[in-house]
C-alpha cells in the first residue's frame, strides 16, 4: 500500500482517502462476533425403496450384570537385575505362571490381560499394590560327547529364570458405561470398557495358541491355508470385537486373511522363495535378510530357535572352538577347532547329506554363535510376513481368499458356536451371553438411478449396467496433443489410435491424429521396470517439443503388470501428465467406449449427471451451497510401522452438482487415523490444509459461492479413541479452515 500523506506528501493528493475520523475517547469498542456454527442431527431415516430382509454379520449380546465394574492395574515385569522386561510372549507366560502360583494371593479371581502392561480383574484385588517373585523354568538339551543321538534326545536339562512382576492399581471401568453410551448419554469411558471385553477375547484365542494380529486370530489348522507364492501362504481366521450399535451392544464376527511364511524345511522354503530349481541357486544375500528374526524348530533336538543371521562359510568349512571332555564328562581344559560338519556327523551321530556345501543358521548370539545345519531346521508355523506381496501374489490371494455369502455366513456361525466367547468365566461373570445366530436388519433397494448424457438424452441401464452405445457425452473434451507409447505388446498402435480416434467422434469427444507412435527398444525388455519407464521417457522427450495433454500407454500383460507401478508414478507424480493404460485382447466398440469415458473424465470432461442434479432437484443441496465431503486413511501392510499413511478428502465442486469432486492428499504418521492436515496454518499466517485447498476450490467453480453447509462422510468416526473426541476435533479443525 502506498502512503496516504506522508512526510514527503504533506499536502496529500486531491484523489486520495480522507484521514479516518477520530474515536471519542468514551466509546467503547463492540467486539465483532465470528459466524456460528452448528452440527447438525440427523433428520431422519430413509423410507423410499422396496424394503428387504438383510442379515449382518453381528450376534447380539446380553449383559445380566450390568454394574459390573472392571479394575485395572498396571503391571510392571522385571528381571532379577531390575532390568525391565518386555515382549507380549513372555510377558503371558509370567502371567500365567502367576495365577497358577499365586492364586489364593489374587483372591482366586479370574483375569483378562493385554499381553503388555494393562490387567483387568471384576472386582478389586486385596491390595492397592501387590508384588510378586516369578520362576520360569524352560528346557533344553544336555548333549555329552559319545552319546548316540537317541540319548541325547531323551536328555533333558531345566533352566529357570526369576521375574519380579509389580501389579498396581490404575483406575475402575464400570461395564455400565456401555449401556449409558447406547440410550444418548455422553460418558468418558465406553470405549475402555469395549477394549476390556476385546481384550478378553484376545486372551481366549492366545489359550487357544492362536496367532493374534489386533483383533484377528488365526489357527495353526493345514486347512484353512493358502498359497499364494514365494512360499508364502494366507491363512485364513477370524476377526472378532464387541460393538455398540443402534440396537444395543452386538459382538461383531467376520473372517480375515493375513500372510505367514510357509512352515517346513527352511530349503525349501528359500528355493521356492526364490523361485529356484536347487538350491544350488539360492543367493544366501538375500536368504539372510529373509531368514533373520525367523523361529525355526531343530530336529535333532526337537528345539526352537531364533535365527539371527548366516554363517560366513560352508557347513564343512565353518569352524567353531569345542572343548574336549573326558570319559567321565569332566573338561581336561582342551580346546580343539571344528568343522560344523564334522561336529554333527563324528559327535552327534546326525547324517547330512544336502547342508554341507550351504551356510549354516545362526541361532546363537552377537557374540556367541551357534551354528546348525539347514536340513536340520524348519520354520515354525504360524510366523507372520509382513512385507509388501507382489502384483501377482496380491492376486493370487484375493482369488483364493474369496468366499460366496452362504459360504461366509456358515463360516462365521460355525465359528461362533465353536468357540463359545460367553463361556469364559470373565465374561459368564458379568453375565453375557452371546446370540448365536446372525443379526437380521431390514434393508431398501432404491429406484436405479437415471443418467443424462450428451444432448439431454436418458441413459437408463440394462441388468445393472449403463451403456454408453450410441450415445454422446454430456461434456466432451477436445485432445489435441497425444502420444502412443508401447512396452512391447503385441498390437498394432496405429490400428487403436485410429479406432480410438473414430469411437471418440461419435462420442463427441474430437480427437487430433497422435503426434508420434512410440515403441520399446526390444533391448530393454529384460531391464527392471523401472529402467524401462525412463528409457521410455528419454525417447518421449526427445520426440515431442513440448508437453503432451495424454499418453495412451499399451501395457504388454492385462493383470499385475510390473511396468504399471513405476509408469504411473513417473507420468504423475513427476511429469503430472495424464495417462491411460490398456492392454487390449480385441479392439471394439465397447472396450474403446470404456477406455473413453476414463479418458475423458481425466482430462477434465464430464459423462454423465444424474437425472436428479441435471433437473435441480437435489433434497437438502440444491436451495443451501453444499460442500460435501469424503474422508479417509490408508495405512501401510501390517507390522510395517515405518510406512507413512496416506490421508485422502474429496469435495464436492461446481455446486448445485453433487457428482464433480476434487481429490487432495497428504502423507501422516503411520497408523495415525485421525487425517491431521485439515487445517495447517503456517508462520506467515496461510492455511496450507486440506480443507482450505478444497473450500478455495469450491468458491472458484461454484460462481463466488462460499459453503453454508457442509455434509461430511468418513468412517473413522468409530474407532478406539471415542466417537465424541474424533467427532470434535474434525470439525474443529473444519471451522478453523473457514474462518481463515
Amino acid at each position: 500500500m502506498e502512503d496516504v500523506a506522508g512526510p514527503g506528501n504533506a499536502c496529500g493528493d486531491p484523489h486520495s482517502s480522507p484521514p479516518p475520523p477520530t474515536i471519542p475517547p468514551n466509546l467503547k469498542p463492540e467486539l465483532v462476533a465470528p459466524p456460528k456454527y452448528s452440527i447438525m442431527s440427523r433428520c431422519g431415516t430413509g423410507t423410499t425403496g422396496q424394503t428387504i430382509p438383510l442379515l449382518a454379520n453381528h450376534f447380539k449380546v446380553s449383559v445380566n450384570v450390568p454394574d459390573a465394574v472392571f479394575y485395572q492395574y498396571f503391571v510392571r515385569i522385571t528381571s532379577e537385575d531390575k532390568i525391565a522386561v518386555e515382549g507380549k510372549g513372555i510377558g503371558r507366560k509370567l502371567i500365567d505362571r502367576l495365577y497358577q502360583t499365586y492364586s489364593s494371593e489374587l483372591g482366586g479371581k479370574k483375569f483378562a490381560y493385554d499381553g503388555d502392561k494393562a490387567l483387568y480383574i471384576l472386582g478389586p484385588l486385596p491390595q492397592r499394590r501387590l508384588e510378586f517373585s516369578v520362576v520360569l523354568e524352560e528346557t533344553f538339551a544336555k548333549h555329552e560327547n559319545g552319546n548316540p543321538l537317541a540319548d541325547k534326545r531323551s536328555r533333558r536339562s531345566f533352566r529357570s529364570k526369576t521375574f519380579n512382576v509389580e501389579i498396581s492399581y490404575a483406575a475402575e471401568i464400570p461395564l455400565k458405561s456401555i449401556a449409558l453410551a447406547l440410550r444418548g448419554v455422553d460418558v468418558d469411558n465406553t470405549q475402555d470398557a469395549l477394549k476390556v471385553l476385546d481384550i478378553i477375547l484376545r486372551q481366549q484365542a492366545a489359550n487357544r495358541g492362536c496367532l493374534l494380529v489386533r483383533q484377528s486370530f488365526f489357527h495353526d489348522d493345514s486347512r484353512n491355508f493358502v498359497d499364494v507364492g514365494a512360499g508364502v501362504k494366507g491363512v485364513r481366521g477370524f476377526h472378532s470385537s464387541f460393538r455398540p450399535t443402534q440396537d444395543g451392544l452386538s459382538l461383531n464376527m467376520d473372517v480375515s486373511t493375513t500372510m505367514i511364511l510357509t512352515p517346513g524345511p527352511v530349503i525349501d522354503f528359500l528355493i521356492t522363495n526364490q523361485d529356484v530349481r536347487e538350491a544350488r541357486y539360492i543367493d544366501w544375500v538375500k536368504a539372510k535378510k529373509m531368514l533373520k528374526n525367523m523361529r525355526i524348530n531343530a530336529r535333532h533336538r526337537n528345539m526352537e530357535f531364533k535365527v539371527i543371521g548366516l554363517s560366513e562359510k560352508p557347513c564343512n568349512q565353518q569352524y567353531f572352538p569345542m572343548k574336549l571332555k573326558s570319559g567321565n564328562g569332566t573338561s581336561e581344559g582342551q580346546t580343539v577347532e571344528i568343522t560344523v560338519y564334522e561336529y554333527f556327523t563324528k559327535h552327534c551321530g546326525v547324517e547330512l547329506t544336502s547342508s554341507q556345501y550351504m551356510p549354516c543358521l545362526d541361532v546363537g548370539k552377537p557374540k556367541r554363535p551357534n551354528y546348525l545345519p539347514l536340513e536340520l531346521c524348519s520354520l515354525v508355523s504360524l510366523q507372520r510376513y509382513t512385507k509388501a506381496l507382489s502384483s501377482t501374489q496380491r492376486a493370487s490371494l484375493v482369488e483364493k481368499s474369496r468366499q460366496k455369502p452362504h459360504e461366509r455366513i456358515r463360516t462365521v456361525t460355525d465359528a461362533v458356536k465353536k468357540y463359545q466367547y460367553d463361556d469364559d468365566p470373565m465374561l459368564a461373570t458379568c453375565g453375557i451371553s452371546i446370540e448365536k445366530q446372525l443379526t437380521q436388519v431390514n434393508g431398501r433397494v432404491l429406484e436405479t438411478p437415471k443418467l443424462k448424457v450428451g444432448n439431454s438424452d436418458d441413459c437408463i441401464p440394462h441388468k445393472g449396467r449403463w451403456n454408453f452405445n450410441n450415445k454422446t457425452l454430456f461434456n466432451p473434451t477436445r485432445i489435441d496433443r497425444w502420444l502412443v507409447v508401447n512396452f512391447s505388446a503385441r498390437c498394432d498402435t496405429s490400428h487403436i489410435s485410429r479406432e480410438l480416434i473414430n469411437c471418440g467422434r461419435k462420442k463427441g469427444i474430437f480427437i487430433e491424429r497422435p503426434f508420434t507412435l512410440l515403441e520399446e527398444d526390444p533391448q530393454c525388455r529384460r531391464q527392471s521396470p523401472v529402467a524401462r519407464v525412463e528409457k521410455m521417457f528419454e525417447q518421449i522427450l526427445a520426440k515431442l517439443p513440448g508437453e503432451p495433454q495424454f499418453i495412451l500407454c499399451v501395457l504388454p500383460e492385462r493383470k499385475n503388470c510390473d511396468i504399471y507401478g513405476p509408469w504411473k508414478k513417473k507420468s504423475l507424480s513427476e511429469f503430472g501428465i495424464v495417462t491411460q493404460c490398456i492392454s487390449p485382447s480385441k479392439i471394439n466398440d465397447q472396450y474403446l467406449t470404456n477406455v473413453l469415458l476414463k479418458i475423458n473424465s481425466k482430462l477434465g470432461g464430464i459423462n454423465s449427471l444424474l437425472a436428479i442434479e441435471h433437473s435441480s432437484c437435489v433434497p437438502l443441496v440444491n436451495d443451501t451451497p453444499t460442500m460435501i465431503l469424503g474422508m479417509d486413511v490408508s495405512h501401510g501392510s501390517p507390522g510395517r510401522s515405518d510406512i507413512p499413511s496416506v490421508a485422502a478428502v474429496v469435495g464436492s465442486r461446481s455446486w448445485p452438482l453433487i457428482s464433480r469432486y476434487r481429490a487432495a492428499v497428504r502423507t501422516q504418521s503411520p497408523k495415525l487415523e485421525m487425517i491431521d492436515a485439515l487445517y495447517k496454518p503456517l508462520e506467515n499466517g496461510t492455511d496450507a490444509g486440506i480443507i482450505r485447498e478444497l473450500l478455495v476450490d469450491f468458491y472458484k467453480t461454484s460462481n463466488g459461492r462460499k459453503p453454508t453447509q457442509i455434509i461430511v462422510f468418513s468412517d473413522f468416526l468409530q474407532n478406539e479413541t471415542g466417537i465424541q473426541s474424533q467427532t470434535h476435533s474434525m470439525f474443529r479443525n473444519i471451522l478453523w479452515a473457514l474462518q481463515i
